[in-house]
């Protein structure tokens, strides 16, 4: 038996035993983990030594993580299973769910509500006592449920980022189903139709070939025409859960059939600009965005709203921004760059766009106010600022793109600045 000192373990702790199942746990919770990295794992641990928790904890993350988005999910389920004794009562605890408009979950709740469910596999029996006996049950609470919403309407309200594993499955699938259809821009060309405007030439040459004798008129209606969608999405720390979430969305729209898009171009943001469109058009959802994810090297980090809309403005407006495309801008607007410079580089995509529409997370919240800088600074140059962190959400984006003169929460947070 290999004792880890200084590590708080659970009862007669076993390392090659415990390691695995930490790892089948880290798996469940949606980390990329086989065999070989536990092999490799066990076999850090034993070169590098566990004197210390801090050791211990770099050498597990060195072999189990790889991806910025598993480090907050690692972190949990490390502090769950090897560094709380009382691990089994956090995860119950984590489980129990929060009663909405009463408590809001912390930002690092939901990961720790996915290591809880990734620990407990599913398991509703209560935990035994060191004799191996079930302690009393506490009083059993019955809620009446048949006034409560179902399932699916709650889910359609759930904030992304409080969602759990399975939450963010369903809702994922969701979303695959959402469409985001768009009407036609009126165009000067015409196409044969049976009702409408006489259509002259047509009607004259088929005359010709008769001879001059004027039979059956043609007839002509104005050909549809549909812009483009260019989306620009915000991948730094603070909207990675949301851009993820939507950027599934949009990998949906890109390959919807008869949605009415001429094309779909997407853009992803942090500290640099990077046009991800070709990875969207894969028809395997989780192929595009691993892809995506690769190219794009700024996921997690900062933001720099303001040089990332003018290297747009400079490298891609033209090419991409022709017949009146919709600019769909997906960021909360927390900004480093200076609101100047932001506010200039906003009016010139306002300039060269049908309409801009701005998605933002903050919205969910009830006492929202334009007090960020860069906030400010883009509001103006927007044509409609809506929220942009759950289904609903995103299904009332789709009931309003083609709306002209949806504004949103435009005019009401114009007011306050």
């Amino acid at each position: 038996m290999v004792e880890l000192p200084g590590l708080e373990l659970p009862e007669n702790p076993k390392l090659a035993s415990n390691i695995t199942h930490f790892a089948r746990a880290l798996r469940r919770a949606g980390l990329p983990i086989g065999p070989g990295r536990v092999i490799d794992a066990i076999r850090a641990v034993e070169a590098a030594g566990f004197t210390e928790k801090r050791d211990f904890y770099w050498t597990l993350h060195a072999c189990f993580v790889n991806r910025p988005e598993h480090r907050r999910v690692f972190a949990q389920l490390f502090r769950l299973y090897w560094r709380d004794p009382r691990y089994l009562e956090h995860m119950m605890a984590a489980m129990l769910p929060a009663i909405r408009g009463v408590q809001e979950d912390r930002p690092a709740q939901a990961a720790e509500k996915r290591a809880a469910e990734a620990l407990l596999d599913g398991a509703e029996a209560p935990p035994k006592d060191d004799e191996g006996e079930t302690p009393e049950e506490d009083a059993l609470i019955e809620v009446d449920a048949s006034l409560t919403m179902s399932a699916a309407e709650r889910l359609r309200t759930l904030d992304f980022e409080q969602m759990s594993l399975a939450e963010m499955a369903e809702a994922k699938r969701m979303l695959a189903r959402l469409a985001l259809p768009v009407k036609p821009l009126p165009s000067r060309r015409g196409m044969a139709a049976p009702l409408g405007r006489i259509d002259a030439a047509r009607s004259m040459r088929a005359a010709l070939r008769r001879g001059g004798e004027m039979g059956v008129l043609a007839y002509k209606v104005p050909r549809p025409r549909y812009p483009n969608l260019v989306v620009l999405c915000d991948i730094s720390g603070s909207m990675s859960q949301y851009s993820r979430v939507i950027l599934h969305f949009l990998h949906a729209v890109s390959n919807a059939k008869g949605a009415g898009w001429a094309r779909v171009h997407a853009f992803t943001f942090g500290t640099r600009l990077t046009n991800i469109t070709r990875h969207l058009a894969t028809r395997d959802v989780d192929a595009a965005l691993a892809a995506a994810g690769a190219e794009a090297q700024d996921w997690e980090g900062g933001t720099r709203i303001g040089a990332c809309i003018e290297a747009f403005n400079r490298d891609w407006s033209r090419r991409v921004m022709g017949q009146g495309a919709v600019v769909l801008l997906i960021t909360d607007g927390l900004d480093r760059d200076a609101p100047e410079d932001l506010a200039r580089h906003m009016q010139r995509l306002h300039l060269t766009a049908r309409r801009v529409i701005w998605l933002n997370p903050l919205l969910r919240w009830d006492g929202f106010a334009p007090k960020a800088a860069g906030i400010r600074a883009m509001l103006p140059h927007v044509d409609s600022f809506r929220a942009g962190h759950s289904i609903a959400s995103l299904e009332e984006l789709a009931a309003a793109i083609s709306n002209p003169n949806d504004e949103g929460e435009k005019a009401r947070l114009m007011a306050q600045t």
